[in-house]
């Protein structure tokens, strides 16, 4: 009978939460919980424990908090740091406060920087002596990262940046290296500019590894830290409202009801429903649903449902067999979609064998895009980041985002071809899809893009 603590991984947010209590006082407190809250009561259930508090270490930008779903199922009080932002019953904690979990105490420290508001929290274990063995970090310290302080926006991020400077360098690395360190992501989140692999670390490790604790002086770290940073996705001013207003307690994950060719067709007729294709880009290419949008379902589906799709339209979605529905459902609830209409029972075989319309998207190799890049009648479209674009591209490549392709459509001539790429093909499967949407013709996709551009040795601008 001892300590609990146990991470539990969201793949495709590279969202980690945490459970951690007494198991022989039969108590525990879940820290920064997913929506679909039916883990913590499982894993609780198995170590014989319940919930008694649920913790926040800030408000959360790219998943919707599962607080309110587990505050209804087991009663606990919900806890957080300090701000006028919250606008539902939380214990707000100052620094130095406090909260008892059988043998396990955490202690809230203020680390602001990310968010004004976090608070992170050093684990104490009465077993284990009178001084903290670990730390829950938050957003605060990542794995070769630490939490990006541009989310706010409206000029705060100077500000913000440097109260993460004396966050990590007065508070956190004072710990001493042997402070293990359990943070709130994993690689794939956007919440850092590029976080590590490891799921968890220590002060030691990251003083040695992680570039943000190199060091420098406060206005050196600032400067440091704003450059480069990457666009934010757009759901996440989104989901901080959704967050700080408490998320709609739904009080299950919904269930995606299947539908014929017949009833899916119907239910597209109406102009606020939208049709997710999460098929691989390949399958996608050679047969889909008229007007539907690939995001197939990889590690990146909930991040770019999030970039790319209204939460008020009403999603349809085709998917490649039943088993992954589960998946896409869940996916889609943690970010907080709650209108989904349905997914077509049977897949493609059902549309195809109902005599419904198909539509095709042109696929190429790298050798075929380099053999056409120069035709005046083909516009080769690089739908990858900024700062990917500026780092190497296909010469003549005409760049536009795909978060934003659908503000520039007016840019592109729908008399020429369009070829699109990205770093693999997801992206501009994504793009691709966009185009044939809005009334492009003649949409080309490049499997394998810049990946394979490269691995062929082939032409590089820059």
């Amino acid at each position: 009978m001892a300590l609990v603590l146990e991470q539990i991984n969201v793949e495709g947010l590279a969202h980690l939460s945490y459970l951690i209590g007494d198991d022989k006082a039969g108590v525990a407190a879940a820290i920064d919980p997913r929506r679909d809250v039916d883990i913590y009561l499982q894993r609780a259930r198995e170590m014989g424990v319940r919930i008694t508090h649920i913790i926040e270490t800030h408000i959360h930008a790219d998943f919707v908090s599962g607080s309110h779903e587990l505050q209804v199922r087991t009663s606990a009080p919900i806890y957080g740091g300090k701000s006028d932002a919250y606008q539902f019953d939380l214990h707000q904690l100052s620094e130095g406060d406090e909260l008892k979990i059988g043998n396990v105490t955490l202690r809230a420290l203020h680390t602001p920087g990310h968010t004004p508001e976090h608070v992170s929290f050093l684990i104490f274990d009465a077993k284990q002596g009178k001084e903290p063995f670990g730390i829950f970090t938050g957003d605060t310290l990542f794995n070769l990262d630490v939490g990006r302080p541009d989310l706010l926006g409206g000029g705060t991020e100077k500000k913000l940046a440097a109260q993460l400077y004396h966050s990590i360098f007065d508070k956190l690395v004072p710990l001493g290296d042997r402070m293990e360190i359990y943070p709130c992501h994993g690689a794939g989140s956007a919440c850092g500019k590029s976080i590590g692999d490891r799921r968890q670390s220590t002060i030691g490790n990251e003083k040695i590894f992680n570039p943000a604790l190199q060091e420098r002086s406060e206005e050196e770290f600032v400067e440091w830290v704003l450059r480069g940073m990457p666009e934010p996705p757009k759901f996440y001013a989104r989901l901080k409202k959704v967050n700080a207003q408490g998320a709609k307690v739904m009080g299950c994950v919904p269930t995606l009801q299947p539908l014929s060719p017949q009833e899916f067709e119907k239910m597209m007729a109406d102009k606020n429903t939208i049709v997710i294709d999460t098929r691989s880009i390949l399958a996608f290419g050679g047969g889909h649903i008229p007007g539907a949008i690939n995001i197939a379902l990889r590690a990146e589906f909930p991040n770019w449902v999030g970039w790319m799709i209204e939460p008020e339209k009403t999603l349809l979605l085709v998917i490649e067999s039943d088993r992954d529905v589960k998946l896409v459902t869940e996916q889609l609830f943690r970010l907080g979609y709650d209108n989904l209409g349905g997914y077509l029972h049977d897949g493609m075989t059902s549309w195809q064998n109902a005599g419904l319309p198909l539509e095709h998207l042109g696929e190429w190799t790298v050798y075929e895009l380099n053999k056409h890049k120069e035709d005046p009648n083909l516009t080769v479209l690089d739908v990858r980041s900024d700062d990917e674009f500026q780092q190497g591209r296909v010469p003549g490549a005409t760049h536009i985002y795909v978060p934003h392709l659908e503000e520039h459509l007016d840019e592109l001539d729908k008399n020429k071809a369009i070829a699109t790429y990205c770093g693999s093909g997801y992206r501009a499967s994504i793009a691709a899809s966009l185009l044939q949407k809005h009334g492009f013709d003649k949409v080309i996709n490049v499997p394998g893009s810049w990946n394979a551009w490269k691995a062929a040795g082939l032409a590089v601008a820059s």
